[in-house]
């Protein structure tokens, strides 16, 4: 539980930091979805499907953090009106929520993502004993 709780909040912080790098500004809704999606990635990419090849693996990433992009879309700019993105203006759009760009950009965040995700297994295996 302790591992899953470190990233979580590993996520949280890696996914804001990459929000204020690139859009110099984040909002605290998106440190959660970046801790889910660390979580979820590491559970799909490290434990559930390991032995597949990284090309599904790593799609299967883009997907899940796409997934969780929308829904907190959804959420955070639809239903609750913050309007914290619109990615409206961009070609093949969802409902403003997501896009085909960023779905690409989140297969590359995956490897380095996972490759997180292992390190934290081995370093919570070494000590738990």
């Amino acid at each position: 539980m302790k591992k899953y709780a470190f990233l979580f909040l590993a996520g949280g912080s890696i996914y804001s930091l990459i929000e204020i790098l690139w859009r110099k500004y984040t909002h605290y809704s998106m440190f959660f979805a970046g801790g889910l999606c660390l979580v979820l990635l590491h559970r799909f990419c490290n434990c559930r499907y390991k032995k597949l090849p990284c090309i599904f693996r790593y799609t299967g990433g883009a997907f899940i953090i796409t997934a969780v992009e929308f829904v907190t879309g959804v959420i955070v700019n639809l239903c609750l009106h913050l309007d914290v993105w619109d990615y409206s203006h961009v070609p093949g759009n969802i409902m403003g929520q997501i896009c085909p760009v960023y779905t690409i950009l989140w297969f590359f965040l995956s490897i380095p993502a996972a490759a997180f995700g292992k390190k934290v297994d081995r370093v919570f295996e070494k000590y738990a004993a």
